[in-house]
């Protein structure tokens, strides 16, 4: 299973980005996809995650009203929206794919496969 994000950029604060996490070698909708960050000195923090199947989608307290994530099965890739972005979210986004369980979890331990990461930063 390889995983590409993509969609990461600059944005002014209060504006919108939309990621994407695309999978190769696998059927994202029979695994659990999360989304993490990680800024610069700061430990990776987990954003959200959507489980295999029914598609339920869980956030990390931080970024809950704002970030929506969304799965496109013919695509199959997940995407991450973001809005009302401020310079706090700005951070090297990581989507992951977890295969034991499906369920999805904020834990990056749980997670099997990684994708490369895509730069979003947030600054006037």
């Amino acid at each position: 299973l390889q995983l590409v994000e993509s969609g990461g950029g600059l944005v002014q604060p209060g504006g919108s980005l939309r990621l994407s996490c695309a999978a190769s070698g696998a059927t994202l909708a029979y695994v659990a996809v999360g989304w993490f960050r990680q800024a610069p000195g700061k430990e990776r923090e987990g954003v959200g995650c959507i489980s295999s199947g029914a598609g339920i989608t869980f956030y990390g307290d931080s970024v809950k009203g704002r970030f929506t994530i969304s799965r496109d099965n013919a695509e199959n890739t997940v995407y991450l929206q973001m809005n009302s972005l401020s310079p706090e979210d700005t951070a090297v986004y990581y989507c992951a794919a977890e295969v034991t369980t499906g369920w999805g979890t904020l834990d990056d331990d749980e997670y099997d496969y990684w994708g490369q990461g895509t730069q979003v930063t947030v600054s006037s």
